[in-house]
């Protein structure tokens, strides 16, 4: 399958194993992660970001692909909506269909509140089901939560709302617990133990997996209990715009039926943001991992009814990418290939950066070896390191990689490469959206009464950098959260006369900045057809 070039780059790599084995490059000091970032990482490239022009946010940067879409109006600007005709009602509005969405209906139900989700796609077409590492909680005799949040704390830059860190890493090892009992089959021993491994920039084995298709496992349990429940889950469906009430809480949304192209009012006491992420708006021409409706819906709903966002200009690079072949490119090869023993090396079989740094820094030190050093192996459509993933059969004994990575040893013996056996192929891929909306501890947004935010449209849990295994973990613990508290408070709301005033006040602050263009928002799908030459 690789070329003749990659081919003699593998022999090198071969050639440097057996020196390699048992030996690893130091860890970077803070100084040369610093410096590493600076210079090479996506979210440092000046020319890659623009200003935000009007609301909460107003003069801080943005993703340019962000920005464009925030500085574009509403669908509904120009449409008639009659607010009048109530088409669905709930005590609680779940938008999204993730792990996020999924927990809070479980709970919201659970605490008697009639529950309505609704997803643009089906429930579980979510980047929950593309995650596949593991989950972190800090629940062996070695451990503790403020260990985890010491790790999660650090390698987020020491950005983290600690009150958000805190609740994350608290309740982690029931969020566990819950799983478990659920019937998540996490990955056990004889003795009916959880086996846990490290993750980049942890310093205990608290990554609890299910093979290598945790969030798949995790996913197919929270729908099955969902559907089990009988909760009412509106499939290819997206909401378009929130709506609010004469108080200027949220009181609902408007829907878009995907099929039919027809709007739907819902109204609900309180509603649930779970829309996930961002990658499919494919920043600065980056590949991605996230699945196909990842388009940042909710940042764009969420603030043009006035909340503001929380670290909107830091994005994820999943370090570890699919570089070659190019039916995958941009796939996620689980940082558990690393935990298990796998090496990042270049072209010349040399070992150039600790396997379990950061992913920040892990994703900056592959395009530094691209592209300053010119180390790279050249792809098809760029070029990429190799992780030398024959070394985990060498520590693990023969069979680790069917026995603990399954799902990844099928994906590549798909295309012909055996990586029990040859090494593969990867660079940085768009992975994980870390700002988003700003949440209280509770998971109620700022500034939009009723209106609650959990998933990975929220900011300031992970910081400017999140740690593998977190991602899971809060889905579970703010969608659980928010779910509990949307429950409670559609106990005391009685909604008043439904509206869509914020749109008309947003498009005239985009018309007095001079933004008024033709587009729409949010973006719902994104559009890969190719232009007409």
């Amino acid at each position: 399958m690789y070329t003749e070039q990659m081919n003699a780059s593998v022999r090198k790599v071969e050639a440097t194993r057996d020196a390699r084995m048992g030996t690893e490059p130091e860890r970077m000091s803070a100084e040369q992660k610093e410096q590493l970032l600076a210079a090479f990482h996506p979210d440092y490239r000046e020319d890659a970001f623009d200003t935000i022009a009007i609301g909460p946010n107003k003069g801080q940067k943005v993703p340019k692909e962000l920005g464009r879409l925030l500085h574009t109006n509403s669908r509904l600007l120009n449409e008639q909506i009659d607010l009048d005709r109530i088409d669905c009602d709930a005590d609680v509005l779940i938008i999204g269909g993730g792990g996020a969405g999924a927990s809070a209906a479980i709970q919201a139900h659970a605490a008697g509140a009639q529950v309505m989700m609704v997803t643009k796609l089906r429930i579980g077409d979510a980047n929950t089901m593309m995650a596949e590492g593991g989950i972190q909680a800090a629940d062996q005799p070695n451990d503790s939560p403020v260990q985890h949040y010491l790790d999660a704390f650090g390698g987020g830059h020491f950005a983290a709302r600690p009150e958000l860190l805190r609740r994350l890493v608290m309740e982690a090892p029931d969020a566990i617990r819950w799983l478990n009992d659920l019937g998540v089959m996490f990955d056990k021993d004889a003795q009916g133990n959880m086996v846990t491994t490290h993750g980049g920039g942890t310093s205990r084995k608290r990554m609890h997996a299910c093979k290598d298709y945790s969030g798949a496992e995790i996913m197919r349990t929270l729908r099955d209990e969902v559907l089990n429940r009988g909760i009412p889950v509106i499939e290819f469906t997206s909401a378009v715009e929130l709506l609010k009430d004469e108080n200027g809480n949220a009181a609902g949304a408007v829907l878009l039926n995907m099929e039919t192209d027809e709007y739907l009012v819902a109204r609900a006491k309180t509603v649930i943001l779970a829309t996930g992420g961002a990658g499919r708006l494919h920043y600065q021409g980056f590949p991605t991992s996230n699945h196909y409706g990842a388009t940042a819906d909710g940042l764009v709903l969420g603030y043009r009814a006035g909340v503001p966002l929380l670290y909107q200009d830091t994005i994820q690079y999943h370090p570890t990418g699919v570089a070659f072949p190019s039916q995958i490119y941009g796939a996620l090869v689980t940082e558990k290939v690393r935990s298990l023993g796998a090496m990042l090396v270049n072209c010349e079989g040399e070992a150039f950066m600790h396997p379990l740094e950061t992913r920040d820094v892990a994703a900056a030190a592959i395009i530094r070896e691209c592209s300053e050093r010119g180390k790279g192996v050249d792809t098809p459509l760029g070029s990429g390191v190799w992780l030398d993933t024959p070394m985990i059969e060498r520590i693990g004994g023969a069979g680790t990689i069917e026995r603990r990575i399954p799902a990844m040893l099928r994906m590549y013996l798909n295309y012909g490469i055996d990586m029990r056996t040859t090494p593969i192929l990867v660079y940085p891929t768009l992975h994980y959206q870390n700002g988003g909306l700003e949440i209280d501890a509770a998971g109620f947004t700022k500034s939009v009464g009723n209106l609650l935010a959990a998933g990975e449209v929220v900011g300031g849990i992970h910081g400017r950098n999140r740690l593998m295994g977190n991602s899971l973990l809060d889905i579970i613990v703010f969608g659980r959260g928010a779910g509990k508290a949307a429950a409670e408070r559609a106990k005391e709301v009685t909604v008043g006369k439904l509206n869509l005033d914020h749109i008309h006040t947003y498009a005239e602050q985009l018309s007095e900045a001079g933004l008024a263009g033709d587009g729409l928002s949010p973006l719902l799908l994104p559009n890969y057809a190719r232009k007409a030459r």
